[in-house]
């Protein structure tokens, strides 16, 4: 008898969820799995992830304690779905496959369709994936180096090898008793791809137009001429934009010469989206798009210190500003009350807008064409909050302090800031994407700066000019 025999029968009969009502990953079941791993109970451990998608049962990996996470694998052995390696953060994926055998690893990129084993492969050192590579069977390990062989981040890397090709001159008959008979099919397709003897793409035949057609009838004659196509050397972010507009499940996938390699899926195209929005967002807070929730405090320290000092230097140039007018300062202590108010809102003002622009420019809805008129709206509505919100913060200058003239100084200065941090937060990104450098990465620091510069040098300078200070 099996040694997790004592602890199998209790598991199975409290039949644990693995999320609660909110959706998020039980304690106790997390606290069941480690119980088992450390009992070495693999039946145990069977029973309770068994029926567990790959997302959750990666969802279960990154929960456990490093060092429990590949003796989970290791304890189920052959019924690991290596598929939950995907579903993982890069480091948490790292750490558990240096844990590993190689042999281990090598039956379980076996058991995965190429554009996951791909999806786990690439992050692995040079030597470790040669390694790898090298105890596959020879057909499997061409399949993999051809994928790896495009550029990182390109649609060869995503796509899946696995599909179903035949010739023009094949009936519907004959192709679906093709598909009936051949085992090896792919899990999951939505069309059949048409190809000469040399591979190259001619055209394609969805899944419902050939069901719906005569056997006798030829697949040259309901096949689509013109097939969604993609260049394998195209990045994902342009392929997951095709498939966005025109709304696509999946497309073909061809080299430089035309012939067809594999095939891009619409779950493939998500994640790419996803990594994209992911990286966008990090990039916006100065953070690597690297970084994960489960990275170290040291990893950590790494990613997010170069921007923290690039803003320590923005931040000197705003208080240099600031020292240009020491006297009036300590003449009127109003204007330091006040000083803040202007800045934040400026601030405020400008990450609005650069928020939006940066995420025009990388859906490519803001461009040449349309970006003088965009810079436009976006003076104008800089130029109608300044005025209603210099208006308010006018009155509430005058109650505070009993000047009129300092609620006209700070209305005046406040119109001008938040022009300035419209109009920053236009044109930054648009000048860096027109130079090739991400307007997500670099503009944060950039119209932040130049708001704060502006808000304290209007403010200032109007209160200096307007009270003789």
């Amino acid at each position: 008898m099996e040694n997790g025999s004592s602890l199998h029968p209790p598991l199975a009969a409290i039949a644990l969820a693995f999320r609660d009502a909110e959706g998020e990953i039980n304690s106790d079941f997390v606290a069941a799995a480690t119980k088992a791993i450390a009992a070495d109970e693999a039946a145990a451990l069977r029973a309770l992830v068994e029926d567990l998608h790959p997302s959750d049962l990666g969802a279960l990996l990154e929960a456990l304690e490093p060092d429990d996470r590949p003796r989970l694998i290791e304890l189920l052995g052959p019924d690991f779905n290596f598929a939950a390696l995907t579903e993982v953060d890069d480091s948490v994926r790292e750490d558990i496959l240096e844990e590993l055998e190689t042999e281990t690893v090598v039956e379980g990129v076996r058991e995965l369709d190429v554009d996951d084993a791909v999806y786990i492969l690439e992050d692995l050192d040079a030597e470790d994936r040669a390694e790898i590579l090298d105890k596959l069977p020879a057909m499997e390990r061409v399949a993999l180096q051809r994928s790896l062989e495009y550029p990182e981040g390109s649609a060869g890397r995503r796509m899946q090898a696995e599909l179903i090709a035949v010739p023009p001159f094949w009936t519907v008959g004959q192709t679906i008793d093709f598909m009936r008979e051949t085992e090896d099919l792919p899990s999951t397709f939505y069309e059949i791809f048409v190809i000469d003897p040399g591979g190259h793409l001619l055209g394609s035949v969805p899944l419902d137009r050939l069901l719906r057609t005569k056997r006798p009838v030829t697949i040259n004659e309901i096949m689509t001429d013109e097939p969604d196509r993609v260049d394998a050397k195209q990045p994902q972010d342009e392929v997951a934009r095709i498939f966005q507009r025109y709304n696509l499940v999946s497309a073909a996938v061809v080299d430089e010469s035309g012939r067809l390699v594999g095939v891009m899926m619409v779950d493939d195209i998500v994640d790419v989206i996803e990594d994209e929005a992911d990286a966008e967002i990090k990039a916006l807070g100065g953070v690597q798009s690297g970084e994960e929730i489960s990275d170290s405090v040291w990893d950590i320290v790494k990613s997010r210190s170069s921007w923290l000092f690039v803003n320590l230097c923005m931040a000197i140039v705003g208080a240099s500003v600031i020292g240009l007018f020491e006297e009036s300062l300590q003449k009127m202590v109003a204007l330091a009350v006040l000083m803040p108010i202007v800045s934040s809102m400026g601030g405020n003002a400008g990450t609005q807008t650069m928020t939006v622009t940066v995420r025009a420019l990388a859906t490519r809805d803001l461009g040449r064409g349309n970006a003088w008129r965009v810079i436009r709206r976006e003076l104008v509505v800089g130029l109608v909050n300044g005025i209603t919100f210099a208006m308010l913060l006018a009155g509430v200058a005058i109650l505070w302090f009993g000047l009129a003239q300092l609620g006209a100084v700070i209305g005046l200065a406040l119109v001008v800031t938040l022009i300035a941090a419209a109009l920053g937060g236009i044109v930054i990104p648009l000048i860096l994407n027109r130079f090739d450098i991400d307007p997500a990465v670099s503009s944060g620091p950039l119209v932040t700066t130049i708001t704060d510069v502006v808000g304290f040098f209007a403010f200032l300078g109007i209160a200096t000019f307007w009270f003789g200070l």
